[in-house]
């Protein structure tokens, strides 16, 4: 089967960005021919070519909206994919799921079409979400099969009257796993606490912050990975509340398995998700998760059992469960012990790569 990858953005490394080199590389070994298609040069670029893939920079796939930039990529991408002659089209993110499902049904290729969150979900602004909600009713219509990572994200589409039932179809997403010693609480009286995630609108850095000021005098430690274009707010945020001392921010890392091994508690902190792969990864490293419950977070949490769900924005809950978890040993090992068992579960790379292929392959069979 020939393949072709399309995603939006290649500076930087999303879940998205994650769950499709995944995807990629296991449809590589399995003996497919694959190829990825994204917007610009950077990280992602990088990463693909780290694992021999071959991927293909497109000129004018930007993420902003820009009628001009966009008509010309609609024929860029036209191009390639004619180039190519791929089987079938696989696409991630809105923007390459637009252009790319447009660019696909101009050459009569079927496509599947992976929603990582609808840009129509709680938590986004109105004027946002009821513009990408005629779209994507409209993109449906185009579109042989869309894969919801989230129950959650599915029932919404059909709700919304994005598609049918027979169209689309909820795949949880899976992580493969690591080489590592299922991780040990530590003896060290400061409890280390890990969020991991972009700085941007949708994540909800401040809430978290405004928690951990509540309990400022207990002995814990928070560390925030990642970057984005609300980095420098947050972190002005930080030192105007004065936990700059117990607050740490480590930018960008490649060693996010190592950091969580290494961490006590995940946090996940949001106004919106679909189904988040940091939480499944902070559970096949056995850490106990706290994070908001939004969109299809609680299909990855039990709550009390693996860790803890609270409302979007809810600071004095957030607090509480903070603490409930700060305050015992026992607790974080029992709700990371778990954690790392629904993880082995129900989240395995190979169950969802499975199931994705046989999506593949009854498209492919309907449309012959």
């Amino acid at each position: 089967m020939k393949i072709a990858y399309v995603i939006t953005r290649s500076d930087v490394m999303g879940g998205a960005s994650i769950h499709l080199l995944d995807l990629a590389s296991s449809a590589l070994e399995a003996g497919h021919e694959v190829v990825i298609f994204v917007g610009g040069e950077g990280v992602f670029v990088e990463r693909a070519k780290d694992k021999s893939l071959k991927c293909i920079s497109l000129y004018f796939l930007k993420r902003e909206i820009h009628p001009i930039y966009d008509f010309f990529c609609f024929f860029e991408l036209k191009s390639k994919l004619k180039k190519f002659k791929p089987d079938i089209v696989h696409l991630h993110s809105s923007k390459a799921g637009i252009l790319g499902r447009l660019a696909a049904k101009s050459l009569r290729i079927p496509t599947v079409f992976t929603a990582h969150g609808w840009a129509f979900t709680e938590g986004v602004s109105g004027i946002k979400r009821e513009l990408y909600l005629k779209i994507e009713r409209y993109m449906a219509k185009l579109t042989n099969k869309i894969i919801t990572v989230s129950d959650f994200d599915r029932e919404l589409a059909l709700d919304s009257n994005v598609g049918g039932k027979s169209k689309i179809v909820s795949i949880h997403n899976g992580m493969p796993d690591v080489q590592y010693e299922p991780r040990k609480v530590s003896i060290s009286s400061c409890v280390r606490f890990i969020m991991v995630a972009r700085f941007d609108h949708q994540k909800d850095h401040k809430t978290l912050v405004d928690a951990f000021f509540s309990i400022k005098d207990q002995n814990w430690m928070l560390e925030f990975v990642g970057n984005g274009p609300l980095y420098q707010e947050t972190f002005d945020y930080v030192d105007m509340k004065g936990l700059g001392d117990k607050i740490v921010f480590s930018g960008a890392c490649n060693d996010v398995p190592y950091r969580l091994v290494s961490s006590d508690v995940f946090c996940l902190i949001s106004n919106w998700e679909g189904l988040p792969l940091t939480i499944i990864e902070a559970m096949r490293a056995g850490l106990p998760v706290i994070a908001s419950s939004v969109g299809g977070v609680s299909e990855t949490i039990i709550q009390g059992e693996t860790g803890y769900l609270v409302r979007r924005g809810d600071v004095p809950g957030l607090s509480a469960s903070i603490k409930a978890i700060l305050n015992s040993k026992e607790e974080r090992f029992r709700l990371g012990e778990n954690g790392r068992l629904y993880y082995e579960n129900h989240f395995k790379f190979e169950k969802m790569f499975d199931k994705t292929l046989s999506i593949y392959q009854s498209v492919l069979g309907e449309v012959r």
